[in-house]
C-alpha cells in the first residue's frame, strides 16, 4: 500500500493544474500516464538484460527501444499542457509507428507485430473522444492497408527464415493481448469511478433539492417550465408534476403574469440576471380546501449552455418563500399611516386649541385691560357691565373646552362615572330644546320637536343623556344656515329610545363622514373653519352612547343636511369594554388596552 501511495502521489504530482479539480479528469490523466511511464521505465530496466542475454543488438531492436521513450515523452506533454485528446492522438500516432517499424522488416501483415494495430483504437477508446477513436480507427485501418499492399506488390524486404518466426508470432499475439487486457481494465476503473462520481454528485444535489426551502425550476423564455425541485410541493402543497409546463404559470396571480413573463424573457435574451415579486396561488391544507395566495421572490438568469443555436436560451430561476417579509412591509406600511395620521392630528389640535383659546383670552384680556383704565377711557357703568358680561361669557367658554377635553380624557382612559337610575326622556328632552331654542331663534333657525307622551322610563345617566342632546343639537344649529330647520325626534324602536336630530345645512361630505366621531376632527379643512368649536362634540356623544350599550349613526350629504341618530336601551346594561377610542394624546394610560367603566349607582 505505501507502494501504491507513493506512486499516486508522483502521479498526483504531474497531475495539470485544470485536472487537480475535477476527480473524472484527474483519473483520466493518470490512467494515461501511469502505465505509459512504468512501461517505459520496466523496459529501460530489463534492456541491460536483454542485452546480455542476446548480445549486440540490432538496428530494428534499437530503433524499438528506442522508441520506448515516445511514451515518456507523451505524459510530459500531458502533464504541461493538460490536452487530454492531443495526448492520445499523439499516443496513436507512436503505437501505430512502432508496429509499422517492426512489421515491415518481419513479414507485413503476416508480422508477429501486426495483431498490435487492433490495440490502437482500442487504446483511443479511454480518451472518451468520438473524434479520438475515429482517428486512430482510420489510422489503423491505413497502416494494415499499407502492409497489404506492400506485402502484394512485394515491397517488403525478405525476411530471414527460421523457426523463431513462430514464437515471435505467438509473443505478438500475447502481448497485444495482455496490453488489450490492461486497457479493459482501465477502461473499466474509469467508468467506475465515472459512475462513483456521478452518484455522489446525484446524491448531493438530491440533498439540496430536497432540503433547501428555495424552489430551483428550468424555464424556457415563454415561461414554461422543464424542471422544478421537490421543494415546491411544500412551498404550493401540490405535487411538483403538476407545475411543469405552464402549471407553474396557470398559479400566478393574474395581476403579477406580466412581470413574471418579462423578467423570464429579459434573462433569456438580455443574458442578464433579474429579480421579480409576485404572487403564487397555493393550494393550503385547510378544512374548506381553500387556496390562498403567497408571495415569492424570483431571480432569475440565463442557463450556461456550452453552445446556442439562437440568441435565446433557457432560464434557471429560485424562487424563495417572501410572504412574511411582505406582511412586515404592509405592517410598517400601517404603522407609516398611523404615524402620519396621529402627526395630522396633532397638528389640528393645536391649530383648533390654539383658536378657541386664544379667542376668548383676548376678549378677556382686552376688556379687563379697558375696565381697569376705566377712569382714562371713561366708561360708563353701562358700557362696564356689558364688558364684564364678555368677559364672563368668554370664561365660561373657556370653561367648556375644558371641560370638554377632561370628560374625552376621562373617556379615553375609562375613568368617567355615570349614574344611571329611571328617568323621564321626554322631559329632558324638551328642556335641552329649551335651553337651545334663543340661539336657534337668534340664528334665524327654526327648532321643531316632536316626543311623544308616551316615551317609556328608560334606565340611564340622565346628565349624560342631556349632554347628548345638548351636544347634538347645538351642532346641528350651528352648522345649519339662517332660514333652515333643526328637527328633533326621539320614539321607541323594539327595546331601544331612538333620538333623531336632523338639519338640512351645509351637510358633510363622504371622506370627513368617515371620521366623524373621532376627536378634535371637524369636516372641513382646519384653517379654514366658518365655525367655533373644538372638535369633541360628537367624539364625546359618540362615548357617552357606547358607555350607555347604545350605537350612533351619522348620514348627511353635501347641501343637503345631516341627520345622526342615538339608539339607547331601555334598560342600562353595563358594557364590558370602553370602546376604543382615536385620542391617544391626552392619557397615555389609555395606551395599555385595559379599560374599565365606573358605573355609580344612585341612592
Amino acid at each position: 500500500m505505501t507502494v501504491l501511495k507513493l506512486i499516486r502521489d508522483c502521479l498526483d504530482a504531474l497531475l495539470h493544474p485544470s485536472a487537480r479539480y475535477d476527480a473524472l479528469t484527474g483519473a483520466r490523466h493518470r490512467a494515461f500516464m501511469a502505465p505509459r511511464l512504468l512501461g517505459s521505465l520496466a523496459a529501460f530496466a530489463a534492456f541491460p538484460v536483454y542485452l546480455a542475454m542476446r548480445g549486440a543488438p540490432t538496428a530494428l531492436e534499437v530503433a524499438a527501444f528506442a522508441w520506448l521513450i515516445a511514451p515518456i515523452l507523451l505524459s510530459w506533454f500531458l502533464s504541461r499542457t493538460g490536452r487530454y485528446e492531443s495526448a492520445h492522438v499523439l499516443s496513436s500516432l507512436a503505437l501505430a509507428s512502432l508496429v509499422m517499424m517492426v512489421a515491415i522488416p518481419t513479414g507485413g501483415i503476416e508480422s508477429f507485430a501486426a495483431v498490435w494495430l487492433v490495440a490502437v483504437p482500442l487504446e483511443a477508446s479511454l480518451s472518451a473522444s468520438r473524434r479520438v477513436v475515429a482517428f486512430a480507427a482510420g489510422l489503423a485501418l491505413s497502416c494494415a492497408g499499407a502492409l497489404i499492399v506492400m506485402g502484394t506488390f512485394d515491397l517488403l524486404p525478405p525476411m530471414q527464415a527460421g523457426s523463431a518466426s513462430g514464437v515471435f508470432t505467438a509473443f505478438g499475439i500475447m502481448s497485444a493481448t495482455v496490453y488489450a487486457a490492461a486497457l479493459a481494465f482501465g477502461a473499466e476503473s474509469l467508468s467506475r469511478t465515472g459512475v462513483a462520481l456521478l452518484n455522489s454528485e446525484e446524491d448531493r444535489y438530491r440533498l439540496l433539492a430536497r432540503n433547501m426551502s428555495d424552489v430551483i425550476s428550468r424555464h424556457r423564455r415563454n415561461g414554461a417550465v422543464q424542471f422544478i425541485s421537490p421543494a415546491a410541493e411544500a412551498l404550493l402543497g401540490t405535487p411538483a408534476s403538476r407545475l411543469l409546463g405552464h402549471g407553474l404559470f396557470d398559479r400566478v396571480h393574474v395581476a403579477d403574469r406580466p412581470a413574471y413573463l418579462t423578467a423570464l424573457s429579459d434573462a433569456a435574451r438580455g443574458g442578464e440576471a433579474r429579480s421579480v415579486e409576485f404572487r403564487l396561488k397555493r393550494d393550503a391544507p385547510r378544512a374548506r380546501g381553500a387556496a390562498d395566495f403567497i408571495w415569492v421572490e424570483m431571480r432569475c438568469r440565463p442557463l450556461e449552455q456550452a453552445t446556442t443555436a439562437t440568441t435565446d436560451c433557457e432560464v434557471v430561476a429560485v424562487m424563495r418563500d417572501v410572504t412574511d417579509r411582505k406582511i412586515q412591509e404592509q405592517a410598517l406600511d400601517l404603522a407609516r399611516t398611523a404615524a402620519e395620521q396621529a402627526d395630522a392630528s396633532k397638528s389640528r389640535f393645536l391649530a383648533t386649541m390654539s383658536h378657541e383659546l386664544r379667542t376668548p383670552l383676548n376678549a378677556i384680556i382686552g376688556f379687563s385691560e379697558m375696565i381697569a383704565q376705566e377712569d382714562v377711557l371713561m366708561i360708563d357703568a353701562a358700557r362696564r357691565k356689558e364688558y364684564a358680561q364678555l368677559i364672563n361669557d368668554s370664561g365660561q367658554h373657556l370653561l367648556s373646552v375644558v371641560n370638554g377635553i377632561l370628560d374625552m380624557s376621562k373617556m379615553e382612559s375609562g375613568n368617567f362615572e355615570i349614574s344611571p337610575e329611571p328617568f323621564a326622556p321626554r322631559g329632558a328632552l324638551l328642556n335641552c330644546c329649551n335651553l337651545l331654542a334663543l340661539k336657534a331663534r337668534e340664528n334665524g333657525i327654526d327648532l321643531v320637536t316632536r316626543a311623544g307622551e308616551d316615551l317609556p322610563v328608560i334606565t340611564g345617566d340622565p346628565r349624560a343623556f342631556k349632554q347628548i342632546l345638548l351636544n347634538l343639537v347645538s351642532n346641528a344649529i350651528k352648522f345649519t344656515e339662517r332660514g333652515g330647520t333643526v328637527t328633533v325626534s326621539a320614539g321607541v324602536e323594539g327595546a331601544r329610545l331612538v333620538v333623531r336630530v336632523a338639519d338640512n345645512g351645509v351637510g358633510i361630505s363622504a371622506e370627513d363622514l368617515k371620521r366623524i366621531g373621532d376627536p378634535f376632527f371637524q369636516a372641513g379643512k382646519t384653517y379654514q373653519r366658518r365655525h367655533e368649536g373644538t372638535g369633541l362634540g360628537l367624539s364625546i356623544v359618540k362615548s357617552l352612547v357606547a358607555l350607555h350599550g347604545g350605537e350612533m349613526t351619522v348620514q348627511s350629504r353635501i347641501d343637503e343636511g345631516t341627520t345622526v341618530a342615538v339608539a339607547l336601551p331601555l334598560a342600562f346594561t353595563p358594557p364590558v369594554e370602553q370602546p376604543p377610542s382615536n385620542i391617544a394624546t391626552l392619557n397615555p394610560a389609555a395606551r395599555s388596552g385595559h379599560k374599565t367603566v365606573q358605573v355609580k349607582k344612585s341612592a
